[in-house]
């Protein structure tokens, strides 16, 4: 009875707490995303606009930029008051010492046959460089072999196999081209926006009058009909196009909002090209929200720091994530079911929602305790409360032996009254403010301080060798922004780091216990995608939370994220039968999965019928866990999303340019959720031919009414397509990989598919073809040593 009170009582001040106090945006309260926009819109900042380049070496390809200066000034027409930036004089003393057109360093860097990097200053650089956090190596290659230079009239030109850049003088600008000559993008001058009476910032730096401290404003063109896609779990429109966009980490409090918990400072165009903004500071882009010509990247650093990718999106996602990091392959287990709800408060309730797994036949493998397996609720101290864990590592190992492994809660804030605070003050392992002290009530771990990260790993190692099989990493969003880091650098720097310090303190030291790097993380920055894996957030539970969750999830995906997964049916409140049962087959068919949120989240907990649909869609993914799993390690090869959007595989359709809700899971399986309780919905087909997975129905590329089948999902499969799928199991664990079916997709008479088995070294390909009707194999990569059935 006592803890029936006491979860009652839980589920109430969780309620309130999540909906009384969520975050008001645009009203300048703790860790509201700053808007860089605002200060290229100050009449006191004074004004750099990039003009000529004022010198250049076509061997080292480094040289020097001229900027003017100019002040925003007003000017009234027709009772209508217009901005305009105007050359302005020196206001420095003495006159002699400081340069009115400052020449500052600029340097094109060619780091493969695709891409470039080019580097801006605004000022002279003291602190030594130092190796990237988000480079997986620390700093970029070089390849400049592969670019061949030739002088052009009035500027340069280095050319590679995939395309081009041109440097011109006077005016300044760099020009991007494809190899067919195609310009994909332009630095943006002064004059190239004489011909509108817009007032449009071109690519310059200001300096704020407040503090003297700059910040870079690199302003690129946009075609018609270019679309932009990716800056991280973006909620909004899927198109970028359009918007403005601030990349800084936010607790979100939802997924329909248009701040982030995993902003990622990369996109990438429908033109043929990328950009990585490879910064940690805030960074806010005007996608041609303000002009529709013009993408303005204001960074609130004192450079401008891109790298620039040509190619398709395969080609683009691939060279990133070649340089920020490929997501290392997770455990198989990870793939199955994640059961969860806030919170399971004891060992009897982990071990009756085991018993009720098995006992319902829903396959699983993974038990999750969220923030209440502490003595006290949410204070993380990294002990299960001895007056309701018996035994916890006994209980680890029983669950174990039944196929599941144990996650646990935690995050790295510690309020005042954690017995670990004192600790974590005294020896200086928190974040500072300027007088010395902690910036919050609440101690926030400083992951730039090595001995923080010593003194963390050791509290999570205790866990992981107690037999925890993976950690949730939740929160991270919060770093100081006004705070002192050991790092020597405040929180405009390190704030957006943050999320990447704490996933890679956590991988690295599951890696070294464990021998595998998986984390369940709520934020990120670019390079988090090196450590798997990450979830969305705190989802309403409507049909409009669930169409933003997957906008959200193929953003990511784009931006460099291999595996994704979400709450399940929704966060905030009980999920509604019938859009828990939609959004079941959803998650299913991303990369990972889990149900979690308020209680109940247990299938069990609702109708029959529901129960038996819920174990219908994790049969399905159980199924189909040898197409799963073969994907996943294709993708993380290749730096694929799991949940990819159409384009990714068709970049030449067109119509798969503008599809947000629908996706393909992997290469060969198109899912199209239902988010309304309909009877069908409508679908777009890339060109060829596609068969439904439950009824084999087959239909060609464009649009169709279709009907989803007794899963309640609509799932096409691309023609001449080989899933492979395996016995039934409960648990990944007991699944028998030396007998797997073949089930064949095609209306042509041969098939294709991947094939990668827990163990294998590498991914083998399956072909069949048919032969006096009936498709038999021709090529075994096993030979022999797996039993294959076919069956169309």
């Amino acid at each position: 009875m006592k803890n029936l009170h006491r979860s009652i009582l839980f589920i109430f001040m969780t309620v309130l707490s999540f909906s009384a106090t969520a975050q008001l945006q645009h009203n300048g309260i703790l860790n509201e995303p700053p808007d860089i926009s605002k200060d290229f819109e100050d009449y006191r900042n004074t004004f750099y606009l990039a003009d000529e380049l004022a010198s250049f070496d076509p061997v080292t390809a480094t040289g020097t930029v001229k900027y003017n200066r100019h002040n925003l000034t007003t000017r009234q027409a027709f009772n209508n008051m217009l901005s305009r930036l105007v050359k302005a004089e020196a206001n420095e003393f003495p006159t002699t010492e400081y340069a009115v057109s400052p020449e500052l360093p600029f340097r094109i860097q060619f780091v493969s046959e695709r891409t470039i990097r080019i580097r801006m200053s605004s000022g002279p650089q003291f602190r030594d460089e130092e190796p990237s956090l988000m480079l997986v190596d620390g700093t970029a290659p070089s390849d400049r072999k592969s670019w061949n230079y030739t002088a052009i009239t009035g500027g340069h030109r280095y050319t590679s196999r995939f395309g081009k850049v041109e440097i011109m003088e006077n005016p300044w600008h760099v020009s991007v081209y494809d190899a067919s000559g195609k310009l994909l993008t332009s630095t943006l001058h002064s004059g190239d926006v004489k011909n509108t009476y817009t007032p449009v910032t071109p690519f310059s730096f200001i300096r704020r009058a407040e503090d003297y401290s700059r910040s870079m404003a690199a302003v690129f063109s946009l075609s018609p009909d270019e679309k932009i896609f990716g800056c991280g779990e973006s909620f909004t429109q899927f198109n970028k196009r359009g918007q403005k966009v601030i990349l800084w980490t936010d607790d979100a409090n939802g997924v329909q909002n248009e701040t982030m918990y995993k902003p990622v400072p990369f996109y990438m165009s429908s033109r043929g090209y990328g950009i990585f903004m490879h910064h940690s500071t805030p960074i806010t882009v005007d996608f041609g929200k303000y002009f529709n010509a013009a993408n303005a990247m204001m960074i609130g650093d004192d450079e401008a720091d891109l790298f620039l990718f040509i190619g398709d999106p395969k080609a683009i996602l691939g060279e990133y994530t070649a340089l920020t990091g490929k997501a290392e392959m997770p455990p198989l287990w990870s793939f199955g079911f994640w059961m969860s709800r806030i919170t399971y408060f004891s060992e009897k309730e982990g071990r009756a929602v085991a018993k009720n797994l098995r006992k319902h036949k829903i396959p699983s493998d993974v038990i999750h305790f969220d923030t209440g397996w502490f003595d006290v609720d949410w204070r993380n101290n990294y002990q299960f409360a001895r007056d309701r864990f018996d035994n916890a590592g006994k209980m680890i190992a029983d669950m174990q032996k039944d196929g599941f492994q144990v996650c646990l809660w935690q995050l790295p804030y510690f309020t005042p009254q954690n017995t670990l605070f004192p600790e974590i003050v005294e020896q200086g392992l928190a974040v500072k403010d300027r007088k010395g002290n902690i910036p919050y009530e609440d101690a926030v771990l400083d992951f730039s301080n090595p001995e923080t990260v010593r003194w963390y790993q050791d509290k999570i190692a205790g866990l992981l060798r107690q037999g925890v099989g993976v950690i949730k990493v939740d929160f991270g969003e919060a770093a100081p922004a006004s705070g002192l880091y050991h790092s020597g650098r405040t929180g405009f720097y390190e704030h957006n780091l943050y999320p990447l310090r704490y996933n890679k303190a956590v991988a690295e030291i599951t890696k070294k216990e464990k021998g595998y790097s998986l984390i369940w993380a709520r934020s990120t920055w670019a390079g988090s995608q090196r450590y798997p894996l990450h979830w969305g957030g705190d989802a309403a539970t409507t049909n409009t939370a669930m169409a933003a969750t997957l906008r959200g999830g193929l953003s990511l995906g784009l931006s460099g994220f291999t595996f994704w997964s979400h709450d399940v049916g929704g966060f905030v409140t009980k999920s509604p039968e019938d859009l828990y049962r939609r959004w079941t087959p959803f998650g299913m068919l991303t990369s990972h999965v889990r149900s979690h949120g308020e209680p109940p989240t247990e299938p069990w907990e609702y109708s029959k019928e529901f129960l038996d649909d819920f174990r219908a869609a994790d049969n399905m993914r159980y199924r189909l866990m040898p197409y799963i799993y073969a994907q996943a390690r294709h993708s993380s090869e290749n730096g694929l999303p799991m949940l990819r959007a159409m384009f990714v595989e068709f970049p030449d359709d067109p119509g798969s340019w503008l599809i947000d809700d629908q996706y393909l899971f992997g290469s060969s399986l198109l899912v199209a959720p239902l988010f309304e309780d309909l009877t069908a919905r409508n679908v777009y087909l890339p060109p060829g031919k596609w068969i439904d997975y439950q009824t084999r129905q087959v239909y060609e590329g464009g649009w169709h009414r279709i009907a989803p089948g007794a899963v309640p999902i609509v799932v096409l499969v691309r023609d001449e397509t080989v899933l492979p799928h395996i016995a039934l199991a409960q648990s990944t664990k007991d699944m028998d990989w030396n007998r797997i079916k073949l089930n064949v997709f095609s209306t042509t008479g041969k098939a294709w598919g991947i094939i990668h088995r827990p163990g294998d070294t590498r991914i083998h390909d399956i072909k069949v073809a048919e032969d006096e009707g009936k498709f038999r194999l021709k090529t075994d990569p096993y030979r022999g040593k797996v039993q294959f059935e076919i069956s169309n």
